[in-house]
């Protein structure tokens, strides 16, 4: 009796640790050099905001003169309710290091913006900071090699920015990088951003969506969305990423909405000089203000805000987000970008310190929409007969 007591309380502790994490395993490291790497730690971000304290953009990049070709450029465009870059700042950090020039419009004013007019915004703003960096040595950016990352209701503004380029006179982004998008709206009357009409999305665009695996349906929902409405551009050149949570080890990596923040207090916003407010003309009457319930952030995003404050860098970060992005920018800008899909490296996460796999990015080609076919019209010569109306009794 005591025997078969000591196998079943044998097994259960077998079954067990199989389903707990295991604690001794802690996720990898952020690679040293590379996609997704740390870089050159000894290098200076330079940090400064231009515009106005109401309509700020704030621009990051290496200290000293750019090189000969210019800087590509990032246009970073934030979540709802999160015109400071201090939750993305590591990720800023490392582009920055890999030589990009960082563009950070505060497209929105916290309970004075509307989320239809976020879009129009952040046009304005980018193409003012283009203007102002065109004949910085030091920033000098390069048309040429632009790409745009939005995060969740950022996602949809980054794809209107790319159809919208040619008609608001900005450059033509090589790669839309759209991560756990959201904050769409259902039509022009609802609450949540607009979307232009995203079949002006130049066809040599790069078009990538990623979501994670926690709290999905909606993000699957709007990544999927983004992809179709871009029809201009070939399935090939699209991807649909989902990056999966993993408790393997300690501590667990969990692909939430808010997973891509990565707080560095050296990007707070907040500790940088912005350019004081033109000088009003008395005579002027201030422009009226209509404040509408949009403005506010809801109970849903006051959460996100929370959560993506809080967050901080890890494997996901460093793997799913960075190195993808890293990655696909190179294709999008001079390689390839149909064989990213095929790259074994895309998809990898690398192990856990026991050896063990971090389970894989999975990666998709949307598939083209269906288009119905044409139903002939039955020639009369063959259309069965029309019935005969019967006739009242």
């Amino acid at each position: 009796m005591r025997l078969k007591a000591c196998l079943v309380l044998g097994a259960s502790l077998v079954v067990a640790s199989l389903c707990e994490p295991v604690l001794g395993a802690t996720p990898p490291n952020q690679p040293a050099q590379g996609p997704g790497g740390i870089g050159d730690r000894s290098v200076s971000i330079v940090k400064r905001a231009l515009g106005r304290p109401s309509a700020a953009t704030f621009v990051f990049h290496a200290a000293g003169a750019a090189p000969a070709e210019g800087r590509p450029v990032v246009v970073f465009l934030h979540a709802w309710g999160s015109p400071n870059p201090l939750p993305y700042g590591a990720w800023i950090d490392h582009l920055a290091r890999a030589g990009y020039l960082v563009v950070f419009p505060r497209f929105q004013e916290i309970n004075r913006t509307r989320p239809a007019d976020a879009t129009g915004n952040a046009e304005k703003l980018v193409k003012a900071a283009l203007a102002d960096l065109e004949t910085d040595p030091d920033a000098k950016p390069d048309l040429k090699r632009v790409a745009l990352i939005g995060h969740l209701a950022g996602a949809p503004i980054a794809a209107n920015l790319a159809a919208d380029a040619g008609e608001a006179g900005l450059p033509v982004p090589r790669l839309v990088f759209a991560i756990m998008p959201g904050g769409i709206a259902s039509d022009a009357k609802s609450r949540g951003v607009v979307l232009r009409d995203l079949s002006k999305i130049d066809p040599e665009t790069l078009v990538i969506t990623v979501i994670g695996d926690r709290d999905a349906r909606a993000a699957d929902l709007a990544a999927r969305r983004l992809l179709r409405e871009a029809s201009a551009v070939a399935p090939e050149r699209k991807l649909f990423i989902r990056a999966l949570s993993d408790d393997h080890g300690f501590p667990s990596l969990t692909a939430t909405l808010t997973s891509p923040g990565a707080v560095d207090t050296a990007y707070d916003g907040g500790a940088i000089k912005l350019p004081p407010e033109p000088p009003k003309d008395p005579k002027q009457p201030p422009a009226p203000f209509k404040w509408s319930a949009d403005m506010s952030l809801t109970g849903e995003q006051t959460t996100l805000l929370a959560q993506l404050n809080n967050s901080r860098a890890d494997s996901l970060d460093y793997l799913a987000y960075w190195k993808t992005f890293d990655l696909a920018a190179a294709a999008a800008f001079g390689g390839d970008p149909t064989s990213l899909k095929a790259n074994p490296r895309f998809s990898d996460m690398e192990r856990w310190s026991d050896g063990w796999p971090v389970k894989r990015l999975a990666v998709e080609t949307p598939r083209p929409a269906r288009v119905a076919a044409p139903v002939a019209p039955v020639p009369a010569s063959v259309a069965p007969p029309k019935p005969k109306p019967a006739r009242r009794p």
